[in-house]
């Protein structure tokens, strides 16, 4: 890593830990502020935290990379994605804003499913919260493997020293300033991650030669590369715009919803949301298009497809330049790996400790405690990252299936049908999970085939979760006139 590379890195570094400071003093005085911000995000914040805590690097890396090996037929995802993103915005967040509040101040999802369908069992609440605790150690502890072989790659750095590097950064930010900090930097980091997701397209474009010679060059390569439908089938569009499905039930994601300041504020939220995922999605496609046709006209070496952000950035860009872009990596690692950290830590703290340990414990105990589990997961997720091998990555993959299979049809229901009950809500949580795990795991083949690689397991999961919550609420008791009571309050206020 060069000196020039360095300054700009160590700049992205002390912003991120000075945003950390502000939010300390401005926002975490009690539990609610130091979880959600005390409900009082902006639409610009809450949009490109919620955009940039989703996307993580599989925007600057996973996809480019995917699209540079396969061509377009690879962006179905990400048509899937915007659909489910649009969908998540219309169906789940305003909705979801109110009834949040109207159910006494829920703060976590795992607070809100009990309150919402009364369950004093806690059943729901403990299962809805050790699959957030579990999925997203797992999922923290992929980002930071992300983060180690970053340095690594780019920067020639050791990969656990790289992997310590980016933890230590997000500990220290997340640890002070809660969930304004997290939203803050979330913020910064969508707007360094939209900006680079412009500039290297479009600068490579221009070394190549504009649009004509950039689509004549990948069509020497592959004659059908610029196809949509070449080489996939039906099932196969299906299962990657599936992907959509999982926006309902991501709790690092819809939590934004229950953090902005008013649900008055939920349209502009979308169209500045929407705005900048379509944007960023259209441009990490074009860098795998341009990065193609760039490494065949000009030879540069290229060990990993998923590197070829990298590669462009340290190519075409004066140094300073190119460490601003690489910190776009950077950033969208940190974003997910924070917003993961605080949605395990609120739900060990409002779920776990006040709930079945403390329930006297007062604000300023609540807020230590938050800290506390948000440290004790992060080094649970470094431990597990250490090794370099590790085998995690094979399982986060699955956890966005996991979690939108489990979750969203529950959230879904909950929000529009009053008739759902806690035990149609537990089976739901139940049915999706289980499917998706049965799917991913159990020995049988579809046609000679693993039945992952026939359709997404979030299909499945999605389907089972909502015919268990559906036909078990049908078969029990109707809802109680407080819920009665909150649906028509919810309605009211939306």
């Amino acid at each position: 890593m060069n000196f020039e590379t360095g300054v700009s890195l160590a700049a992205y570094f002390v912003l991120m830990l000075g945003i950390g400071l502000y939010a300390w003093k401005k926002s975490t005085s009690n539990v609610s502020e130091f979880m959600l911000g005390g409900r009082q995000l902006p639409p610009s914040v809450a949009a490109l935290s919620a955009g940039a805590s989703d996307m993580s690097g599989w925007m600057l890396m996973g996809l480019p990379g995917a699209v540079y090996l396969a061509g377009l037929n690879a962006a179905w995802i990400a048509v899937g994605l915007l659909i489910g993103a649009w969908a998540n915005y219309l169906l789940v967040a305003p909705r979801l804003r109110v009834y949040t509040e109207v159910t006494d101040d829920a703060v976590t999802i795992p607070d809100y499913l009990e309150k919402r369908f009364e369950d004093t069992s806690r059943n729901i609440r403990v299962i809805a919260s050790l699959v957030i605790v579990i999925f997203f150690t797992l999922y923290t502890s992929a980002g930071l493997v992300a983060g180690g072989k970053l340095f690594e790659a780019s920067f020639g750095f050791d990969y656990r020293l790289g992997l310590v590097v980016t933890a230590g950064v997000v500990m220290a930010y997340t640890l002070v300033g809660g969930f304004l900090a997290v939203s803050l930097t979330d913020f910064v980091q969508g707007c360094i991650m939209f900006a680079a997701l412009v500039l290297v397209p479009i600068v490579t474009l221009n070394d190549l030669g504009g649009w004509t010679a950039t689509s004549d060059a990948v069509r020497a390569v592959n004659p059908d590369y610029l196809g949509w439908l070449s080489g996939v089938t039906a099932l196969g569009v299906i299962s990657s715009m599936a992907w959509g499905l999982g926006y309902f039930g991501q709790p690092h994601i819809i939590v934004r919803f229950m953090a902005v300041r008013s649900v008055k504020d939920i349209p502009a939220m979308r169209r500045i949301g929407m705005s900048w995922m379509f944007v960023t999605v259209v441009g990490s496609v074009m860098c795998g298009i341009v990065g193609l046709a760039f490494i065949t006209r000009t030879g540069v070496p290229l060990g990993d497809p998923e590197t070829i952000f990298i590669v462009l950035s340290q190519t075409l860009f004066h140094p300073y330049i190119a460490g601003f872009l690489l910190a776009a990596i950077l950033a969208a690692i940190m974003s997910t790996i924070s917003s993961q950290l605080l949605v395990s830590s609120s739900s060990l703290t409002e779920d776990f400790y006040k709930t079945f340990l403390r329930s006297e414990a007062s604000q300023s105990e609540l807020v230590l405690v938050g800290r506390i589990a948000t440290l004790a997961v992060a080094l649970v997720a470094i431990a597990l990252a250490f090794d370099r091998s590790s085998s995690i990555l094979s399982l986060v993959g699955n956890a966005w299936a996991g979690f939108g299979a489990a979750f969203g049809p529950v959230i879904l229901l909950s929000l529009h049908w009053r008739g759902i009950t806690r035990s149609g809500a537990l089976a739901g949580i139940i049915a999706g999970a289980g499917t998706v795990l049965i799917w991913l795991y159990a020995p049988f083949t579809i046609g000679g085939e693993a039945p992952t690689a026939v359709i997404y397991e979030i299909i499945p999961g999605f389907i089972m979760s909502t015919l268990a919550a559906v036909g078990v609420s049908k078969l029990g008791k109707g809802v109680s006139p407080k819920v009665e009571e909150q649906f028509d309050q919810m309605l009211a206020l939306k």
